[in-house]
């Protein structure tokens, strides 16, 4: 069997040849360690040019297109492309992210600049907005964002000498933004007459409100304030691409290969024309500029890095060269040196020096090249060109030995044979042609029979076979050289290959994924010295895998640097690199190869390695040697949490069946009950998919969660209170260090995580708008003040939060698989580990990302809980196997064998430890994990005699341990929580069903007892008195359904899922005697009232049947029923059953025979009916809600007063109606407690409680009734109805006019009508004919004549310009729609109020007024701080554009 894991050896970056020039400008700066940085592909650079060095920083997982320098010149802020682009800033001495700002931009980050500070970085989008987004890049928050432009931006700048101004140009546009609380406000540069208005490229801020920028025509504007003042023409002869600025001056590089120096005040120092010197060529175009001191940095278009002293200005370096714009698709390795070939569509081949890091030789052909080959000997290079051409160089000196065309079409792989005599030529016309090498490459052979192009190629060690790969994932054999195919494939059984780089094939079958077209691998070179196979795909990824690998889905290593697609990958001769070349980003990387034993010692080299090489997380099979996954985890890995329909649906749901339902809604509805019901107590705790979810709080009380409900349990009084603010099943649960305050996490669609306090049990704050389906595990950081969630969408996604702001600090994908807890280090709140399926992640804080890195530990396990131990670096982890690792930062120290089978639970004390397990004991240990010093088994032998249940069997397995107040807390998966003494004895406070959904469910007819029926095959008695324990408990050998106490109490029938059903003691719980008629699930069981005779049992199969209880003889079968039986009722008389089904049918049978009964609606009303736990009926018709094609009712019982009837839903709503229930949608009380599904609810005997089971949060849930009159008013009690009805009373008729008003202004809402011509007062006007006849006739108008001495004043004067107008009294106040929006100022001096879009103060004393006027649009509302220390600051509101964002207005009224 092939190993499947992934190979122990790795590849690490050497060297980038290349830089991006095209489509980027100004990504080249010197730091302040005079080293270079810049980017290519997805890799950020640092070179080092003095020592030839270069680091590389690795957190961008897509193409990198902007770079900023911090002022300092240490930091590198660096954005990409990509559907969710994001900025890292990284330290460009250590090559680590320092921050990481995300979720704002979408597309690509086009340019960015820190401001003076460098507190500060401006981005620009790419979306179609060009939003521009000012950050506050530690901390990873936006400070402020606007739509940037219509068009591309391509510059942006902050004014060095005015903080808080800014500056952006692009297509046709300069702005001048001022940045003001958090809004950006753009006012557009005025080109006036002094230039024409053409596309800015580049721009520099200078002091005195002058801004400089560069043109697309070569000129260079200087603006002031946002007036073009004039214009330096002819700076260059055409674009002008980059402008940068230091002490001494600026320099400009533009597309005409010129870089000019000026000094500050913009005259002209020199001028440099790189197409003159001795590296210059014809066409070499200048994108970056950077100059410090005497030097320069030149990037230019076609991917190369001058650098340029400036007193030998015409003797410029070139310090870096890469390929060209084009597709870069042909490699080839020197068979015999450290030589790389590469070849372009920018028609260049290259050969470099892998030990050098060097280009050291260049030829230009006539095509582009799309393959290449070297011959055996290494004298000749084969070239494959686009247009089906080949040609052959000699390597010494780069001169054309043979130039042949046979084919049309490209030739896109050639090889030659290992003995040197052949040369294979693949084409994408379907065929390979074989030429002679001696014969000077004459034509000896033709392979035919490929239908599609032909992609890759191997020769046999004896060079008398070839396999090639086709397009259509075709893999052909032909015997060379003739080129006939090999049709048995026997004869190819002892075939060894030369080569391997063909993607198809038995020992590749493992390279691609497991669901994938093979296409996306593009190139494949197995190494058969060391067993590793490298790959390279279409994502971006080169990959290590074993060779051969030969099963599906084979583990991997996985290198990103590499933007997009990588064409193509090769082994260099001696195997010490492979060198990759990435096909858009026209870059090549080296990679050095670190064989198995030197990974070992570079376990502790550059801290970078573990960032590049991540372990296969994609990886799509599980390893052959992990031991089988415990079951109770991999149920719990099952689990999705998804809903049908969520809580939050239901308000959309309910609006669109409102339209249905107009008419109903204006029927008079019955009134909701008076009265109420109020939780009591509940039985149960979540332990079967939760872990440390169980703790003591400050007071000695006990919290814990079950369902939807948060749970302060005090043992000493056996009383509960509970937290009610969630409306979903709580999956997780975090403590406060102080013990007061606690968080949970609960499942939703946009689920939120509520942080209470557990005296009060008020909410303390809410976080939602983040985690999706749900949240899974939370963690307080040690000093309280922050909070770290993990949701449980694909990603895991993992955030850090200031809960009390309710502010998002950081978020990062965590994990593709499960992960079941997160910790925030005690002693460093920045740092924080998650664990889960097969990982363990230690993760640190960078601005609004979190950076993770896997822990080592070879062959990885499935971590289920993690501690911090006695200092910042150690780590303590449990395992699925019951072992304990012991980590420092995130190298694994040893393991301790702690339990058998899954360690769930770990907890530090102050001094030492406390682990629970799958084995069902608690383990104390010392603080370093070497002794065990004392351990606790759970068991019913040691259970204290104050218990308040029974235990169900030894050993249960532990999911959550807490300790305090001289015990140790353990929470079980089988839902009980114990209370473990040091001394030994425990004690049982609370248990509830174990996993498995709780149908059955009834009241005793006359004591406080209540008995329960579940899927975890277990029939319980539970005490409903005060003293809330379980009395009994018995193991059935099937789960059941269904429940029913005999009139006398004495016996208990139960109904199972098998089609059986026995009646047994009520007592003792043992049998009295069973049944087993039928197939299909027993779905209700009912003894008739009275002496109990009869007893009707109604199955899935769709029957009911009847039996006589004392001869225990089935003596009726009710039939008819066309779906399975749902509900049974019998009369007073127990001569009449009314049965409902799944159908949502009801029908009556007379008893003991079954006879079928038609009973018209209107008598069915006046039947003195002995219970009623049906759903359907006249007299329940209002219970069903409006939505009902989404949400069953479940459950109803009516009390035995028959005022209230109680129903369940399977929105996990408990609701009472006052009966009967007539007329659709009646008004309801509405309880939210159980998470989904409520299966059943009954009354006691007395009416004095309501019990309730919901199905898959397994608990028991008691609520005290509360008649009229004295019940207080509580947050979950809620008189609604889904629909409202027209009764309800209106408004008056100003609130309703009011109410009804639309803000959407007509003309904003729609587009404006394009206009066309030119405005009347620009038209030249036509004379009239009078005109032209000189004939002056006096005006016609309709208006009174102009008094005579308006008339005069304008004879023979020339017409004034319009001045500004100035606001000088506005007369009216907003009172038909506003209201609290006149207020005194200034001790009572002034008064404030609003009208239009204008604030006005008015001086009360001088009656002036003076004006905030900065809003667009109308001001809707107005008010004033109140507070001493703010005197005078007012807020005001408009209204505003649908298409943009609401403003808001804070400004300072001084006295006018």
């Amino acid at each position: 069997m092939a190993d499947r894991t992934a190979p122990n050896c790795h590849l690490r970056l050497e060297w980038v040849y290349g830089y991006r020039g095209h489509q980027c400008r100004n990504n080249l700066y010197y730091t302040a360690a005079k080293e270079i940085v810049y980017f290519v592909a997805g890799v950020g650079v640092v070179y080092n040019t003095r020592e030839h060095k270069q680091k590389f920083y690795l957190g961008h997982n897509d193409d990198i297109i902007s770079l900023a320098l911090h002022p300092e010149r240490v930091l590198v802020a660096t954005g990409q492309v990509g559907k969710e682009p994001y900025i890292c800033v990284w330290d460009s001495y250590t090559v680590q992210t320092v921050s990481i700002l995300k979720d704002v931009h979408s597309h690509g980050i086009a340019c960015l600049a820190f401001d003076l500070e460098g507190q500060c970085l401006v981005s620009v989008g790419l979306d179609s907005k060009n939003t521009i987004c000012v950050w506050d890049w530690r901390r990873g928050k936006v400070l402020a964002a606007a739509p940037g432009h219509t068009d591309r931006i391509f510059d942006i700048s902050w004014d060095l000498y005015q903080p808080s101004k800014l500056v952006s140009c692009g297509v046709k546009h300069i702005k001048f933004w001022s940045l003001c609380g958090n809004a950006l406000t753009p006012k557009r540069g005025v080109f006036g007459k002094t230039g024409d208005l053409q596309t800015i490229l580049c721009l520099a801020c200078a002091k005195d409100e002058v801004t400089y920028s560069g043109a697309l025509n070569g000129d260079i504007y200087v603006w002031k304030g946002i007036n073009l003042m004039k214009t330096v023409q002819g700076a260059h002869g055409s674009g002008i691409f980059s402008m940068n600025v230091c002490e001494e001056g600026f320099a400009t590089g533009g597309r005409d290969g010129c870089v000019r120096l000026w000094d500050l005040n913009f005259k002209p120092i020199t001028l440099i024309d790189l197409r003159e010197t001795d590296q210059g060529y014809k066409g070499l175009s200048v994108r970056s500029v950077c100059w410090r001191g005497d030097h320069i940095l030149v990037g230019t278009q076609d991917s190369e890095i001058f650098e340029v002293v400036v007193h030998d200005r015409t003797k410029p370096f070139l310090i870096m060269q890469g390929h060209c714009e084009g597709e870069l698709w042909a490699l080839a390795v020197h068979p015999t040196k450290p030589l790389a070939m590469t070849g372009s569509d920018d028609r260049s081949v290259r050969i470099w020096s892998l030990i050098d890091h060097a280009l050291i030789a260049r030829c230009n052909m006539e095509e582009p090249i799309r393959c290449a080959a070297v011959s055996t000997d290494g004298i000749h290079l084969a070239l494959g060109m686009k247009d089906g051409s080949f040609t052959v160089l000699r390597v010494r000196d780069m001169t054309e030995v043979v130039h042949i065309k046979d084919r049309k079409e490209a030739i896109h792989e050639l090889k030659y044979s290992p003995d040197g005599a052949h040369l294979a030529v693949g084409s994408n016309d379907n065929s390979v042609d074989i030429y002679g090498v001696v014969q000077r490459y004459k034509k000896v052979g033709e392979c035919t029979g490929s239908n599609s192009f032909i992609t890759h190629m191997d020769w046999s060690t004896d060079s008398k076979y070839l396999q090639i790969n086709d397009g259509s994932g075709r893999r052909l054999f032909y015997r060379m050289p003739s080129g006939k195919e090999v049709s048995n494939r026997e004869e190819l059984k002892l075939v060894q290959w030369a080569s391997w780089t063909c993607v198809l094939g038995p020992e590749v079958n493992g390279i691609s994924p497991k669901y994938s077209d093979i296409n996306d691998i593009n190139s494949v070179d197995a190494n058969f010295n060391n067993q590793v196979l490298v790959t390279a795909d279409d994502y971006g990824l080169v990959k290590l895998l074993r060779y051969p690998c030969i099963k599906k889905g084979a583990k991997f290593k996985k290198y990103l640097g590499h933007s997009a697609h990588i064409t193509n990958a090769r082994w260099s001769h001696d195997y010490q690199w492979v060198i990759t070349i990435g096909g858009a980003d026209h870059s090549v990387f080296q990679w050095k190869f670190v064989p198995e034993r030197k990974s070992k010692e570079a376990v502790h080299i550059a801290p970078q390695e573990t960032l590049a090489d991540s372990n296969s997380e994609e990886s799509d099979s599980d390893q052959s040697d992990v031991p089988e996954m415990d079951s109770e985890i991999e149920q719990e890995t099952q689990h999705t949490y998804r809903r049908q329909v969520y809580k939050e649906d239901l308000p959309q749901l309910k609006e669109q069946c409102k339209e249905k339902h107009r008419a109903t809604a204006m029927k008079k509805k019955e009134r909701a009950p008076g009265s109420g019901v109020k939780l009591h107590f509940i039985h149960g705790y979540r332990g079967y998919d939760c872990r440390s979810n169980l703790f003591y709080t400050q007071t000695g009380e006990i919290v814990y969660h079950v369902a939807a409900i948060g749970v302060v349990y005090n043992r000493q009084q056996n009383t509960q209170r509970f937290y009610m603010g969630h409306d979903d099943d709580i999956l997780c649960l975090a403590i406060h260090p102080l013990k007061d305050f606690v968080a949970t996490g609960q499942v939703g669609r946009d689920s939120s995580i509520h942080i209470w306090d557990t005296e009060s049990l008020k909410p303390m704050s809410v976080l939602r708008g983040f985690h999706q389906l749900g949240v899974c595990a939370l963690d307080f950081s040690a000093d309280g003040k922050r909070l770290a969630s993990v949701g449980l969408d694909d990603n895991h996604t993992i955030v850090l939060w200031d809960w009390r702001k309710g502010e998002k600090l950081s978020t990062m994908r965590g994990s593709k698989d499960k992960i079941f807890v997160v910790k925030i280090n005690p002693y460093l709140p920045d740092k924080l580990i998650t664990a889960g399926v097969k990982h363990m992640k230690f993760w640190h804080k960078a601005g609004g990302g979190l950076i993770g890195r896997k822990g080592n530990m070879g062959k990885m396990e499935t971590m289920m809980c993690a501690v911090y131990g006695w200092s910042e670096e150690m780590v303590f982890s449990g395992t699925c196997t019951g072992d304990i690792c012991i980590w420092r930062d995130m190298f694994l120290m040893k393991t301790v064998k702690a339990h058998d089978g899954p360690a769930f639970s770990v907890h530090a004390l102050e001094k030492g430890f406390v682990t629970g397990g799958k084995d069902g004991i608690v383990a104390l240990w010392d603080d370093t994990f070497e002794r065990c010093l004392k351990t606790y088994a759970i068991k019913r032998a040691v259970l204290a005699p104050g218990s308040k249940g029974l235990l169900l069997e030894d050993n249960p397995s532990i999911r959550a341990i807490s300790l305090g107040h001289g015990h140790i807390l353990v929470g079980t998966k089988n839902g009980e929580i114990l209370e473990v003494d040091k001394s030994g004895p425990i004690t049982l406070l609370v248990q509830g069903h174990m996993e498995g959904e709780v149908w059955g469910l009834a009241t005793h007819p006359h004591l406080p007892l209540c008995a329960t029926v579940s899927d975890d095959k277990t029939l319980r008695i539970w005490d409903l008195s005060p003293s809330h324990c379980m009395l009994a408990v018995r193991k059935l050998r099937k789960g059941g359904r269904c429940c029913c106490f005999s009139p006398d109490g004495k016996a208990l029938a139960v109904g199972l899922n098998d089609g059986s059903f026995l009646i047994v003691n009520a007592d003792t719980l043992e049998d009295l005697v069973s049944f087993h008629h039928r197939k299909d699930i027993i779905s209700d069981i009912r003894f008739s009232p009275g002496s109990g005779k009869y007893l009707a049992v109604a199955s899935g199969d769709t029957f009911v049947d009847i039996y006589n209880v004392m001869s225990s003889k089935r003596v009726g079968v009710c039939k008819g029923c066309l779906n399975y039986i749902t509900h049974l009722d019998w009369d007073k008389r127990g001569k009449l059953l009314q049965v409902n089904t799944g159908g949502k049918e009801q029908f009556f049978f007379e008893a003991p025979r079954g006879k079928k009964q038609t009973i018209p609606a209107t008598e069915v009303e006046k039947i003195n009916w002995s219970t009623w736990t049906c759903v359907l009926g006249s007299s329940v018709e209002g219970i069903w809600p409006l939505i009902n094609e989404v949400t069953e009712v479940t459950a109803a019982c009516l009390s035995n007063d028959k005022k209230v009837l109680a129903t369940g839903d399977d929105l996990g709503y408990v609701k009472l109606f006052r009966y009967p229930v007539r007329g659709k949608y009646a008004k309801f009380k509405r309880y939210v407690a159980h998470s989904t599904l409520v299966t059943n609810v009954r009354w006691t005997h007395d009416d004095g409680l309501l019990v309730t089971v919901g199905g898959g949060d397994t608990c028991l849930m008691i609520w005290a009734h509360e008649p009229e009159g004295h019940r207080e008013i509580r947050q979950c009690d809620s008189e609604e109805s889904d629909v409202e009805s027209e009764d309800d009373g209106g408004y008056d008729s100003d609130v309703t006019r009011e109410n009804e008003i639309n803000y959407t202004i007509k003309a904003l809402s729609t587009n404006m009508r394009p206009m066309t011509g030119l405005k009347p007062h620009l038209q030249l006007k036509e004379p009239s004919v009078d005109e032209r006849q000189g004939v002056v006739r006096p005006p016609v108008s309709r208006a009174l004549p102009q008094p005579e001495k308006l008339q005069t004043n304008n004879v023979g004067k020339k017409k004034r310009p319009i001045e500004d107008l100035v606001l000088e009294l506005v007369f009216g106040y907003r009172g038909n729609d506003c209201r609290n929006n006149v207020h005194y100022l200034n001790d009572g001096a002034d008064i404030i109020y609003h009208t239009a879009s204008v604030g006005i103060v008015l001086n009360l004393t001088t009656s002036c007024q003076s004006f905030y006027a900065e809003h667009s649009d109308d001001i809707l509302c107005l008010t004033i701080n109140q507070h001493p220390k703010f005197p005078n600051v007012v807020a005001t509101g408009q209204v505003i554009l649908v298409t943009c964002q609401p403003r808001l207005h804070l400004f300072t009224c001084g006295t006018p």
